[in-house]
């Protein structure tokens, strides 16, 4: 393991070969700024479809990801491609879905371009996650996991900035999708030339060593209960990111009444705070164990989604609480975010991160397919629809914060044995 650089004593200590993966993530989603917020408006309001056909092409991504995730474990944790070589193929694939969609006039090759995008995140999350949880452990783990999704937040944050701006002064969409496309060949050169392997089998000691059958691995992860209970619960969270991602853009300009300029100022406040907040967060909430922390993730969502319901059912003070609904839900994500990615990582044995994090990945392939259909059909519908819709999700946190609380007791049960 290289050394940690020597760095000021507010930022986090940790690997500098996690500083280069923070680098390439940042640059991955500089990309995905430009069309993140976007997409969804562009191909109702530009090319013509309905919010339901664009919710659907959006989640039929997780139908390859779901597949690219298990691909994307199995490759993680295999010597002759390892961590290095899936993050490699993710950004090769996503660059070459990045064209498809920015060519995409019509519903299927739309859905090819996001097939193909699918397959490339599949692939990129089981590689990442376990790069940070090999160069890691005890406490720098949670810094170092809020490091990457602050290289990601403040991409995501750019692009959001530089595409409002390319679309305000010339009013050019497409081009955008191209730019995603670049910024996915400039990871890939960050991985290509500067981010070293870290899966070292050999490296394993004998009495931790599971079988290296695929069979058998794939076994073991399926067969840990406390990690599943916390796979079950996760797939909540990933159905209210969703629709932050799509219905909720969407759910702006046509019942907010909000322009793409206003809309696009919303939520560069909203990843401005993620930022901002996102390392004083980690060190704060290192005090708690990762379920309660989850815990008030989870109670976040929920507030966020009450006061999104009122925004297009008042006549006044809709954008005030549209500031508010995003700001709490910046919040709620950067507290989930790294807490999610260092839990998965304390469950995981040393030389099953991968598996451990593509089978956890699925909660986000099948949250984002069940979520942004959903999404699309609610606001296809009546208002009285997108309100009990809005409504529902956020009752749904009742059955987060009672899973994570179980679970909390489960791993305290456990560290005590």
């Amino acid at each position: 393991m290289l050394a940690k650089p020597t760095l000021p004593g507010w930022l986090p200590q940790v690997n500098a070969q996690v500083w280069i993966l923070a680098l390439g993530r940042f640059l991955s989603q500089t990309g995905s700024g430009f069309t993140v917020f976007y997409t969804a408006i562009f191909f109702v309001n530009e090319v013509g479809l309905s919010a339901t056909a664009v919710g659907v092409a959006l989640g039929s991504s997780q139908v390859s990801g779901i597949g690219g995730r298990f691909l994307g474990g199995y490759l993680s944790d295999s010597e002759f491609c390892g961590r290095r070589g899936a993050l490699l193929l993710s950004a090769s694939l996503s660059a070459i879905a990045s064209l498809v969609i920015a060519a995409a006039y019509d519903f299927p090759t739309l859905v090819l371009g996001k097939l193909l995008i699918g397959l490339g995140y599949g692939l990129y999350w089981p590689a990442t996650e376990a790069v940070v949880a090999d160069l890691t452990e005890g406490g720098d783990r949670s810094e170092a996991f809020a490091l990457t999704r602050l290289g990601d937040n403040i991409g995501l944050q750019l692009g959001i900035v530089l595409a409002g701006i390319l679309i305000s002064t010339t009013g050019v969409s497409r081009g955008l999708f191209v730019i995603n496309g670049l910024f996915f060949l400039a990871f890939f050169g960050v991985v290509y030339f500067a981010l070293e392997e870290t899966y070292k089998p050999n490296a394993i000691s004998e009495d931790t060593k599971i079988e290296k059958e695929v069979k058998n691995r794939w076994f073991v992860a399926f067969s840990d209960r406390l990690f599943l209970t916390f796979v079950a619960v996760n797939l909540l969270f990933t159905f209210y990111f969703s629709h932050v991602h799509s219905t909720l853009t969407i759910y702006l300009s046509k019942f907010g009444n909000f322009s793409p300029t206003i809309i696009s100022g919303l939520f560069t406040w909203h990843i401005t705070l993620s930022v901002v907040l996102q390392l004083p967060a980690a060190k704060l909430l290192d005090r708690l164990s990762r379920p309660n922390a989850l815990t008030i993730s989870a109670l976040l969502w929920g507030v966020g989604f009450v006061v999104i319901d009122f925004i297009g059912f008042v006549e006044t003070g809709n954008l005030l609480l549209a500031i508010i609904a995003l700001g709490l839900l910046a919040i709620a994500g950067i507290i989930y975010g790294p807490t999610e990615s260092a839990l998965i990582a304390d469950l995981s044995p040393q030389n099953l991160r991968g598996i451990y994090s593509s089978i956890n990945a699925q909660s986000w392939a099948i949250g984002y397919l069940i979520g942004q259909p959903l999404g699309g059909f609610a606001l296809d519908s009546s208002p009285v629809v997108i309100n009990c819709f809005w409504l529902g999700m956020a009752l749904s946190v009742i059955v987060a914060v009672v899973v994570l609380q179980y679970l909390d007791k489960r791993i305290e049960i456990g560290n005590r044995e």
